[in-house]
């Protein structure tokens, strides 16, 4: 029975409203078998996503990134490949914890206000974390401020399929299939019916552009993966 105004299923899966505390002890939940679950749902390309996100960064040997939402850091040690330092930073707790054997450092910290210096890192990544935020844009201002002039974002997201006909059948697969197959992977089945619904609320290309341009950041463009399931944003702190 629900409590204190509290939906029944509080720790289990956030609302639409993003609340920091709910969307962390969600995803404490589902961090036992999150890297398994997300690559079944994914039938297996989540790993050229990763690929295609350090690529985009271009991040130099021996440059600083700091990779925000970065769950048990299998996006960190990604993008650590080539000499690069790579710092994982959540703030749930339970995800990390899942991830400690992933030999890249790591922080706890909001998106919305990192544990960071000001212009203290080269670049920043977030891979399916913006979604998750209360204040999207708001995160993607504290991203310019922790990052050297000159350095750069990429945002990967799931997002908007160009192809009509193909939308129509991902938005299906969205709300009817994914959740099925997390019941039968996940440690956390409802979850992902707020992934579901948090993708379909999720703006197209174009205005996720407006919204890094409206934070501050440069030289804004896209690329789409996979038909535009998944899209890379990508922007130069000014």
């Amino acid at each position: 029975m629900a409590t204190g105004g509290r939906p029944e299923t509080a720790g289990t899966r956030a609302g639409l409203d993003k609340r920091p505390a709910d969307v962390a002890a969600m995803f404490d939940r589902v961090a036992g078998r999150y890297d398994v679950t997300n690559t079944v749902l994914s039938g297996g390309l989540d790993a050229g996503w990763r690929r295609a996100t350090r690529e985009a960064l271009g991040a130099r040997p021996g440059s600083t990134v700091l990779d925000v939402a970065a769950g048990t850091a299998v996006s960190t040690v990604e993008l650590a490949a080539g000499g690069v330092h790579a710092i994982a930073c959540d703030f749930s707790q339970g995800m990390l914890r899942a991830g400690a054997a992933r030999a890249v450092p790591k922080v706890a910290g909001d998106a919305m206000a990192l544990p960071l210096a000001d212009q203290s890192v080269d670049g920043v990544v977030i891979s399916f974390g913006l979604r998750n935020v209360a204040d999207p844009v708001a995160a993607l201002r504290e991203f310019s401020r922790v990052t050297r002039p000159g350095g750069t974002l990429v945002v990967c997201e799931f997002s908007s399929p160009v192809w009509g006909p193909f939308r129509t059948v991902y938005t299906e697969y969205l709300m009817r299939a994914l959740p099925a197959i997390a019941r039968v992977v996940s440690s956390n089945p409802e979850a992902y019916v707020y992934l579901a619904e948090s993708i379909r609320a999720w703006p197209q290309q174009p205005e996720l552009a407006r919204w890094l341009q409206e934070a501050g950041w440069g030289d804004v463009a896209w690329r789409n993966l996979t038909g535009g399931v998944v899209a890379l944003h990508r922007g130069t702190r000014i």
